[in-house]
Parts: structure tokens; sequence; C-alpha cells
């Protein structure tokens, strides 16, 4: 995985937009809500299951996300530190967990 890559994989995802926030965060949103957040030196958050939170964890490079912690949200420190069915894995779920947050009549629009 790269930027690139995952660049390409969020936004093949329904109603997927990219932006910049924080002045060099590079999200990845679906109806204006983040689902992953990345920056150009690397480091991936996204949103997990509650249950998958301390599993991710307890392996190297994968640390609770400052601030968005308490939501869910784990950080990736660096590409390799997962393979590529996992990324293309967590990268679904973060953004199937927030599509499904929206009400009904926008998830239909996607």
């Amino acid at each position: 995985m790269n930027l690139d890559k995952l660049r390409t994989l969020c936004l093949s995802f329904p109603g997927t937009t990219e932006g910049i926030k924080w002045e060099d965060h590079i999200c990845f949103m679906v109806a204006e809500k983040l689902f992953v957040i990345t920056g150009e030196g690397g480091g991936v958050s996204f949103k997990v299951n509650a249950d998958e939170v301390a599993e991710l964890i307890e392996r190297d490079g994968i640390v609770p996300t400052p601030y968005m912690a308490r939501n869910n949200w784990v950080t990736v420190q660096a590409y390799s530190k997962m393979k590529p069915k996992e990324w293309e894995h967590y990268i679904r779920r973060s953004y199937d967990l927030i599509r499904s947050k929206l009400p009904k009549k926008v998830q239909a629009g996607l």
C-alpha cells in the first residue's frame, strides 16, 4: 500500500470525496463524514468496530488515534504494517461504518 493505492481504493467507494483538512491531512469522506485520514508523511487513521480496537493496537505500529480513539479510530503508522488484503478490509469497513450512520435518504442517494 502507498498513498496512490490508498487514494484509488478510497475513491472507488460510492459518494467518496477527497479533501485537505488541518492544513496537511488528506481526508476521504462520504457525505462530508471522514472515514480515512492520512498525510504525505504516512500514517493512516480509520474507524473500526469497537471489538477490533484492542486486537489491532496490540500489533506493532498500530495505535489509538489521538482525539478520536474514543470513537474507535486507530492509526497505522506505516503502510508496511498491514498486508494489502488487510488494508482493503479495514478501509472498506471504515467506509461502511461511517456510511451506515448517515440518514437513510443520504445513503439511498449514494
